[in-house]
């Protein structure tokens, strides 16, 4: 597995490194925005870990660029930014885990691992719940035939609603599965991404086909 690195602080990196590499972790590192980010879109690669404070380009700009021009490649945001809406921010713009300072490297890997598992999990081509379809081989969404964009967290957060189909999903699931992290009762990350879908695909149909279950969390059905 490939890794690009974009991490501006010298023993921040070092430790990242040493600690990918011996798990056995193929690690490019860049430290800074402008090449990380030629790099990130001139390379293939299996994960990105970038740091949102950089010189040059910030990381929020390295990642809205990179979904502007629909990379798919998973990103970790690393950032000393830890309040609630700096995530929510992260994760909003195209970022598909948000990592705040300081972190022990065991949790780094384990999102790392969780990242690159979610990557590999396309079991069927198309999930389907009414004229809702999902496309897993082009990442394409369509309800009644009419093309949705979605950002790539919403993807994968419609993925896992339909995938469970009928089921009520609670927001514990939701982050722990989409996101990669424990719950956490301060954020409300699952809330405004749920409201996002559902803006899209249920806004102008007659049938609303995501259900919030107060609390608990949200079921999709047809």
């Amino acid at each position: 597995m490939k890794i690009l690195l974009i991490e501006d602080d010298k023993e921040t990196a070092h430790f990242i490194i040493k600690g990918l590499s011996e798990s056995n972790f193929t690690v490019d590192h860049i430290d800074n925005g402008k090449d990380g980010l030629y790099l990130a879109m001139n390379e293939e690669y299996d994960l990105l870990i970038i740091d949102r404070m950089l010189p040059g380009i910030d990381g929020l700009s390295i990642v809205k660029m990179l979904r502007a021009s629909g990379s798919k490649t998973p990103i970790l945001i690393l950032s000393a930014l830890s309040e609630v809406d700096e995530r929510v921010e992260g994760l909003k713009n195209g970022a598909d885990d948000y990592l705040p300072k300081p972190y022990s490297f065991s949790e780094l890997l384990a999102r790392v691992e969780a990242l690159l598992r979610r990557g590999k999990e396309t079991p069927t081509k198309i999930l389907q719940v009414g004229d809702l379809k999902i496309n897993l081989e082009n990442y394409t969404v369509t309800r009644n035939g009419k093309k949705i964009e979605l950002k790539p967290t919403e993807f994968k957060l419609l993925v896992y609603l339909v995938s469970h189909r009928g089921q009520v999903v609670t927001r514990t699931m939701l982050l722990e599965n989409v996101w990669g992290y424990n719950f956490d009762p301060q954020t409300n990350v699952v809330d405004v991404h749920v409201s996002r879908i559902r803006t899209k695909i249920d806004k102008g149909f007659s049938k609303q086909l995501i259900k919030t279950i107060r609390g608990v969390g949200y079921k999709i059905e047809e």
